[in-house]
């Protein structure tokens, strides 16, 4: 049974969801989003179109570029998609997903949405969330290992540039693993007509450069989308609830229009967390209402500016190492 101590923790998101329904934050916008998809697809055709009609030559590296920045806001509507923020049913968002990750830029929206899911729910859970658990970085002192442990705040911006890479492989494993033929055949669409394009339209030497340039900057690029939000955040204990949980493991990143349309609205974590369905260009409405309310019961709200969010990323992955660098 709820005791009077346990009930305002426990009723705290019922409230605020009611200011935020309220003020009618929750409600689609398909006018934005029917926008938004429109510049983003047809960015796409004018990077393609300007690496054929360029050519053979050493300026498709700004095309790469150029390309590798739209990858990365493909990957942000692949993320809203995922939320159902664009449409309101399973059937249409996982269509749509499946165009922008798997055919589009070569991610399987499937295996980025099991591990997204999966993260959601338990943000920062050195355990639960994949996002922090063992790998090439660490995120907790006990996962550090070797040379890259001990130094990774040096190395966290060039591994990013292998991002996109790495995405590509746990995709393709998961596809595997999952027996998804329908992911496989539009993923399988993508690796065969991209490297096909650029086997047929550069020499070898500018076709590996492109490659690299390309997946380079679209995996920092996306990488840095995501840094700001959890990374050297308070890791939950388990006991906290809804509320706390996402708002305690979270940080929001203060900036104008500009700032929302890098991140594809994730400066607004907080926010994104406790309502991951709402539309993004809400979240920026929503911010002063979740900032009011937590001053109101007593919740830290941390926002901070976009440097600042990588300095403490960095800071963390530094200080997780500090026991390697000690031993060594």
């Amino acid at each position: 049974m709820t005791t009077m101590a346990e009930r305002p923790r426990t009723t705290a998101f019922s409230e605020l969801g009611r200011r935020i329904n309220e003020a009618g934050l929750l409600r689609r916008q398909p006018r934005y989003y029917a926008v938004r998809l429109s510049l983003v697809a047809g960015a796409l055709v004018l990077g393609w179109s300007a690496f054929f009609l360029i050519g053979a030559s050493w300026w498709t590296l700004a095309v790469a570029a150029f390309l590798a920045v739209v990858f990365a806001q493909t990957a942000l509507v692949a993320h809203d998609l995922a939320h159902r923020q664009v449409f309101r049913t399973n059937k249409p968002s996982s269509r749509a997903g499946l165009i922008a990750g798997n055919l589009a830029i070569g991610m399987s929206y499937g295996y980025w949405m099991e591990k997204h899911t999966k993260h959601h729910a338990n943000p920062n859970h050195d355990d639960l969330d994949p996002d922090v658990g063992p790998g090439v970085l660490a995120w907790s002192p006990e996962n550090a290992r070797g040379f890259i442990g001990r130094y990774q705040a040096y190395l966290f911006f060039p591994l990013l540039t292998l991002l996109g890479l790495s995405l590509k492989r746990d995709s393709i494993r998961w596809i595997n693993e999952k027996k998804k033929p329908l992911e496989a055949a539009l993923l399988g669409v993508h690796l065969i007509t991209y490297v096909g394009a650029l086997v047929m339209v550069l020499s070898p030497l500018q076709a590996l450069a492109f490659l690299v340039v390309h997946q380079a900057i679209f995996g920092v690029y996306l990488g840095m989308t995501f840094a700001p939000n959890h990374k050297g955040m308070p890791h939950p204990t388990g006991d906290e609830d809804f509320l706390r949980k996402q708002v305690l493991t979270s940080r929001n990143v203060r900036g104008g229009r500009f700032v929302d349309v890098a991140l594809g609205g994730l400066n607004y974590q907080i926010e994104h967390h406790l309502f991951p369905g709402m539309p993004t260009p809400n979240l920026r409405r929503a911010q002063p209402i979740v900032q009011q309310y937590c001053a109101e019961i007593g919740v830290p709200y941390e926002m901070t500016s976009l440097t600042d969010s990588y300095r403490q990323a960095l800071r963390h992955l530094h200080d997780v190492g500090a026991d390697l660098r000690a031993s060594s």
